[in-house]
């Protein structure tokens, strides 16, 4: 598994999954011939009628972009006078009943919810907002807070301190402030430089100074970061992942790790939050239902390859053989074909 994350030759030349055109490697298109009333009155006809047809709610709303989910819901409210998402809800169960209500929710809309479900109760949920924090563009994390503002009234950074604390805090709440410098061309004399800051505050001292830390790598764009990757690891003798992991500990380490694996791959570093959520013992739905969704129209074709790369059986393999039933048919719907 290591040898994924210390491979940096290509690294620098490499797409960035963000700087992808969304649909391009998606797995769910647009559909041609769209009438959102009529996909609105199949789903009625599969809700309303006799038990429901839950191969009907697949077909359709795993076959649709999401905005077009948008279209169908309105159609929806406009003939029946109800909401779709709330007749999903009332008419299916569990994980399934997630799933397909996460597909008819609007994407920034859905991040923020997961976001909220993540600090609601007692404890946060940290690999959550380490998720959805490190892996979003600027635009996405600003979608999210804006959501989120005219939900509650209130800032997200403003809750966020209220949750989380020390420099893991710090660092999340600069991530969530979506400011990433966002510029594509790459300084090699300033990545060099910033790589040999990063070494001074971690391996050559006694002690780490977190802070440096925090600061280049939720600052700097993903290209210049690149760029410092392979400048450290020709300084260094090793990655910056492995300096991380050998100074730190707990949620910082996971979230400056996380935006490490996801400068360097974002799919990759999908694909194996994919399979640890369902290795071992039982599932871990949220996170499955949360990353087939929201990657759906954005790079899933590439996380299916990253996962085939890395554990030599395929995604939709890995998805029959963990769930079953109508939540499992909706999974490989979104999954696509199989590798």
């Amino acid at each position: 598994m290591a040898s994924l994350w210390d491979d940096l030759d290509s690294l620098v030349n490499s797409p960035s999954s963000s700087s992808a055109n969304t649909g391009e490697r998606g797995t769910i298109k647009p559909s041609d011939n769209f009438d959102a009333g009529e996909d609105a009155a199949a789903l009625k006809e599969a809700i309303k009628g006799l038990g429901t047809n839950e191969k009907i709610l697949i077909n359709i709303l795993t076959q649709r972009s999401s905005a077009q989910r948008q279209l169908i819901c309105t159609a929806y409210h406009e003939a029946t006078d109800e909401s779709l998402l709330e007749d999903l809800e009332g008419d299916t169960l569990g994980d399934f009943e997630d799933l397909l209500m996460a597909l008819v929710t609007p994407p920034a809309v859905y991040d923020c919810h997961e976001v909220m479900r993540a600090m609601k109760g007692f404890g946060t949920e940290d690999s959550t907002l380490i998720e959805i924090f490190a892996s979003r563009s600027n635009q996405q994390i600003k979608a999210l807070s804006d959501v989120y503002l005219k939900e509650t009234d209130k800032q997200l950074t403003f809750d966020l301190k209220k949750e989380v604390s020390g420099e893991f805090s710090k660092a999340l709440l600069l991530l969530a402030e979506g400011q990433r410098d966002e510029s594509t061309t790459v300084n090699t004399e300033k990545a060099r430089e910033d790589a040999k800051t990063l070494y001074n505050a971690g391996e050559k001292k006694w002690g780490t100074d977190e802070s440096e830390f925090i600061h280049i790598l939720c600052h700097r764009s993903i290209p210049q970061l690149r760029q410092t990757l392979v400048e450290y690891k020709n300084m260094s003798g090793k990655t910056l992942q492995q300096s991380i992991e050998g100074e730190m500990s707990g949620e910082l380490e996971e979230l400056l790790v996380a935006i490490v694996k996801c400068v360097k791959s974002v799919p990759a570093y999908f694909a194996e939050r994919l399979h640890g959520s369902m290795k071992g013992g039982g599932t871990d739905e949220s996170t499955l239902n949360r990353i087939m969704v929201s990657r759906s129209e954005i790079d899933m074709l590439d996380i299916r390859a990253e996962f085939k790369k890395l554990y030599e059986y395929s995604l939709h393999s890995a998805i029959e053989s963990d769930l079953s039933g109508d939540h499992g048919e909706c999974v490989k719907a979104i999954c696509g074909g199989d590798d």
